[in-house]
């Protein structure tokens, strides 16, 4: 691996930090922990994510043409590294700009980049993405949610569940079976919905920890312009599985997270004057050990992607490394939860058993790394 930065990209990062140090208050790092709590830190953290595409940092891994910098690996590195360890807040629309943006770039119109993508980018609309269903989660081609032609509309009837921020979107990117008899992976279309159509029911669900960052989503004969469609009909595997060439070092945050989490405990065992068992320590210390292999593990998947790398040794390693990330997190809550049991890490604590399944199931995940790095055969 060759992580040495030109200097080029320490004059990004420089530029970063100060523009970060001029304008990151406290208030906003306090509001990046579970925005959607509540109205007012949600529309904080919108406010943030205005004020940072105004000024340029809300996605430098996006062509200039669509309001980013078109950032090199070693910039987007630096940026997520920065922005991780300021404690700024994530977009609010991080599926969005990670996820559904780099799908609309390929695949969508000029008039959906032009129109949705700004918006996106600021948090002026809100987007939601329906893939998980009640019997479709990590088997994401096992979805039913039909989608039947009618003229010029789709007719859309189904349910998704565990759709990040459903119920306060204005947009979401929506899979949909359209062709029943097809095999499972080639029967499936992408939909943009807009979500204020007749016929969506939104209910909020409450998680573990009180909040509500999460919904189902009814559709009822929901008819979607046909013009919808974002790349080709029963294309829609081919849009989920788009390589997000433009968020390439995404994996940083995974160990730039678990750093800052683990710099917080240790300050808070050091506040409360706890920490010094011997027990503890060796808890501490594994975990410190644990999250630099994670850095290691992140950084060569970038590697690869950097220096023209087999793309099979990015995408597997880079799902062993949120497999990991997941476990960290889990172990990390639940030492602070041990040791000091206040409100703010027992709902990490409580936050902490999602990590294993969000973003991709570990068993999904070890799969992948079984038969794409160590090429296991399937059984």
């Amino acid at each position: 691996m060759d992580f040495s930065y030109p200097a080029e990209v320490e004059q990004f990062r420089d530029e970063f930090r100060a523009w970060l140090a001029a304008n990151l208050t406290d208030e906003l790092r306090t509001a990046r922990r579970q925005p959607g709590r509540d109205d007012a830190q949600f529309e904080k953290v919108r406010a943030w994510n205005a004020t940072m595409a105004d000024a340029g940092w809300a996605a430098v891994s996006w062509p200039r043409e669509y309001g980013g910098r078109g950032a090199t690996v070693l910039e987007q590195l630096v940026y997520t590294e920065e922005t991780t360890r300021a404690r700024a807040p994530l977009p609010l629309n991080v599926i969005g700009m990670n996820n559904i943006a780099p799908a609309i770039m390929q695949y969508g119109t000029e008039e959906q980049k032009t129109t949705l993508l700004p918006r996106m980018m600021r948090a002026d609309d809100i987007w939601c993405q329906g893939m998980s269903e009640p019997e479709a989660g990590s088997d994401l081609a096992s979805l039913r949610t039909r989608a039947v032609r009618d003229g010029d509309q789709f007719v859309v009837n189904g349910q998704k569940i565990w759709t990040s921020l459903g119920h306060r979107a204005q947009w979401c990117q929506l899979y949909v079976r359209t062709d029943p008899d097809a095999p499972k992976h080639k029967g499936i279309s992408c939909l943009i919905v807009d979500m204020a159509l007749p016929g969506i029911e939104v209910r909020p669900l409450v998680t573990l920890n009180g909040e509500a960052d999460f919904a189902e989503v009814f559709f009822h004969d929901v008819r979607v312009p046909a013009d919808a469609l974002l790349g080709p009909l029963n294309g829609g595997w081919q849009v989920a599985t788009t390589t997000l060439s433009h968020e390439r070092a995404g994996a940083a945050r995974l160990y730039a997270e678990m750093q800052v989490r683990l710099e917080e405990l240790v300050a808070d065992f050091a506040a409360a004057k706890v920490g010094d068992n011997p027990v503890t320590q060796r808890r501490l210390g594994e975990l410190a050990l644990r999250i630099r292999y994670l850095e290691i593990l992140c950084q060569r998947a970038i590697s690869a992607s950097l220096h023209g790398g087999p793309e099979v040794v990015a995408f597997g390693t880079a799902s062993l490394a949120k497999t990991v990330w997941g476990e960290i997190g889990q172990e990390l809550a639940a030492l602070a939860f041990d040791v000091l049991g206040n409100d703010r890490w027992c709902d990490y604590r409580l936050t902490s058993r999602s990590l294993t399944i969000a973003g991709g199931t570990t068993q999904i995940n070890k799969n992948i790394t079984a038969q794409r790095v160590l090429g296991l055969p399937r059984r």
